[in-house]
């Protein structure tokens, strides 16, 4: 399986992934990371926070990015270069997030520039910025 060459993509062609968050992947994340921040693992403390409850990890939601990168949108072979990220709403257990990318700009004819969107079951958008990344070569 290889994924789009940079001839094979244009701009405004674009992929989307969508996931339901759950506590299990919230624990298994928290669990691989080492981030065992209160806010994403422990109801009581959550409960006093700004959210008033447990929410996912920022970085879990942009891995859903990184899924559609890897294997939509160039695909498989993409070699991940950057990502700028701005999370804008909490990411809640049980919240149906999309990401989104669309390829917007190609520089020097080997670095795609993609915008990354993730949206919540309510359209509301939770995540975005932009990533660079190299598609796979002829």
């Amino acid at each position: 399986m290889k994924g789009k060459t940079m001839d094979q993509i244009k701009i405004g062609d674009s992929a989307s992934f969508t996931k339901t968050i759950t506590e299990s992947d919230v624990y298994t994340y928290a669990g691989i990371t080492g981030d065992l921040n209160p806010a994403h693992i422990n109801e009581v403390e959550a409960e006093k926070g700004i959210f008033k409850t447990r929410v996912a990890h920022g970085m879990l939601t942009a891995g859903l990015v990184s899924a559609v990168l890897g294997m939509q949108l160039p695909g498989p072979g993409t070699i991940y270069l950057g990502q700028e990220l701005k999370f804008t709403k909490p990411v809640y257990f049980g919240d149906t997030i999309t990401a989104k990318v669309e390829a917007t700009e190609i520089v020097k004819e080997k670095i795609l520039k993609l915008k990354t969107t993730c949206t919540n079951q309510k359209g509301e958008v939770v995540l975005e910025g932009v990533a660079s990344v190299m598609p796979p070569r002829a």
